[in-house]
């Protein structure tokens, strides 16, 4: 499979943002060393642009993203995708609202997930973003697309972008890859708040309905038209 020309501006614009897109998962510590990942599906295209392997952050370029087809396989670039391009891919060709996919061991976030419990919905912040708890997925192995069905069977189930991945970490999804880093800087925004208020006591949970009207307003009025 090649990059037809009509697409190949496009491609090329990707690059670039899932490329600048990994430095803000740098200044918000959401990852170290070479972990952690962001992807962008191709629009029209059984395309995405992905992280390489192992490539430190700081030589992460557009020339350094590698483009592969929707079953994982590269279809353009020097170096090998990600090892999580499988969970990606399988999130692309099952949720097809999704543009974007991102990969962190963020710290607070991480540690719910090796808990094996839900962050529950207990700020106006969760309920905005997140729509209620953000769930739980379940234990799967880097290596195939067992992490993306996880991630798949959850969030049908969920009106959150985020799932924890039991002793793993976390995976969010945007319709853009901007949205789904979003969703991860958030994610460990309230799982750190949460952490902290469980050390003061016990949270208090926010009613179903406050937080229905919560996330109403939040996706539908809030910010500029």
């Amino acid at each position: 499979m090649s990059i037809s020309d009509d697409v190949a501006a496009t491609v090329a614009h990707l690059r670039r943002e899932v490329s600048d897109l990994h430095a803000e998962l740098v200044r918000y510590g959401l990852v170290v060393w070479t972990a952690g990942n962001v992807s962008a599906r191709v629009p029209d295209a059984d395309l995405m642009v992905i992280k390489p392997s192992g490539l430190p952050y700081e030589d992460l370029t557009p020339q350094t993203m590698v483009v592969t087809d929707l079953d994982g396989r590269p279809v353009d670039g020097e170096l090998r995708p990600s090892s999580d391009t499988a969970a990606h891919a399988y999130v692309y060709r099952h949720l097809p609202a999704v543009r974007g996919v991102v990969h962190t061991h963020s710290t607070y976030a991480t540690a719910w997930a090796a808990l094996g419990e839900p962050i529950p919905c207990v700020l106006t912040a969760l309920a905005d973003e997140f729509g209620g708890e953000i769930p739980i997925g379940p234990f799967a192995l880097i290596g195939d697309d067992t992490i993306g069905r996880g991630i798949v069977e959850t969030l049908r189930s969920s009106r959150s972008p985020a799932v924890l991945m039991r002793n793993h970490g976390v995976f969010t999804v945007g319709a853009s890859a901007r949205d789904a880093v979003k969703a991860a800087v958030m994610c460990e925004d309230v799982a750190r708040t949460v952490h902290a208020a469980r050390q003061l006591g016990e949270p208090r949970t926010i009613s179903q309905s406050d937080l229905d009207a919560l996330y109403s307003r939040y996706q539908n009025v809030y910010g500029q038209d």
